[in-house]
């Protein structure tokens, strides 16, 4: 596997690709698990090439601490990814993503105001900003996201019908753990305690009750909900126990 740290030694390289082939692309923030692996997978049996991105991408946390504790294995997440067959790991710093300090920003006024906008302002600018950025450097045919960020998946894809681009949003379904807990890069900050009341939130979460049947009992449990709400034939749940905060989603039968 090639890493490959800045945006002109990348298109050095996407410039030698052969045009007749396809490049696959997944964006992470690192602290990759199951539900990364299955995004590769989907990548690499659609593609000929397959790229991974890794940057912790600041301008998307409105919570310092969040960012400053957000979990980096660097070295893991590579060896990971050339176990998997990973041809390309991009991993540029914050310079190199932000030449311009962040004076140029996308924004979007419906979508991104509600749930996870709303309680987390500024954090879609910041995911459709890096995003976009990253689409127009790696120059990839098809880009692969998990159904766990639902809203901002959406917000991706018609992102790219509003610029016109010439690239393929693909959703993977949701990698849950044995307790159908959402895999997150944030699960591993969990201490046990907060470890079985995630599982719990899980457990009720999935139960087929109302909105505010599931709030009132997570907050029976301790656990702080920021909403539980239906939206788009979905059923979308943030909640925060102990300082991490966690989401998910399911769809509505």
């Amino acid at each position: 596997m090639k890493i490959i740290k800045t945006p002109d030694e990348w298109q050095t390289i996407r410039r030698q690709l052969p045009p007749e082939e396809t490049l696959g692309f997944v964006p992470t923030m690192g602290s990759l698990h199951a539900g990364h692996r299955t995004l590769i997978e989907a990548s690499q049996k659609a593609n000929q090439h397959t790229i991974v991105s890794i940057f912790v991408n600041p301008t998307q946390f409105n919570n310092a601490d969040d960012f400053a504790y957000y979990p980096r294995n660097l070295d893991q997440d590579c060896a990971l990814l050339e176990e998997a067959g990973v041809q390309y790991c991009f991993v540029p710093d914050e310079n190199g993503m932000y030449p311009d300090q962040y004076h140029y920003q996308v924004h979007e006024h419906q979508l991104s105001k509600i749930m996870e906008g709303q309680h987390r302002p500024g954090h879609f600018t910041g995911v459709l900003t890096v995003v976009l950025k990253l689409f127009n450097c790696i120059r990839p045919h098809r880009a692969y996201f998990g159904e766990k960020d639902y809203q901002q998946y959406l917000l991706i894809r018609d992102m790219t019908k509003a610029f016109l681009m010439d690239l393929e949003i693909v959703a993977c379904p949701i990698v849950r753990e044995p307790s159908g807990l959402a895999y997150s890069s944030r699960n591993s900050r969990l201490s046990p305690e907060e470890r079985l009341l995630a599982d719990t939130f899980a457990h009720i979460f999935h139960q087929g009750t109302t909105c505010s049947e599931i709030r009132a009992k997570l907050e029976e449990k301790g656990i702080q909900v920021d909403y539980i709400q239906d939206e788009m034939a979905r059923r979308f749940a943030a909640v925060t126990i102990g300082q991490i905060r966690l989401i998910d989603n399911i769809p509505l039968i």
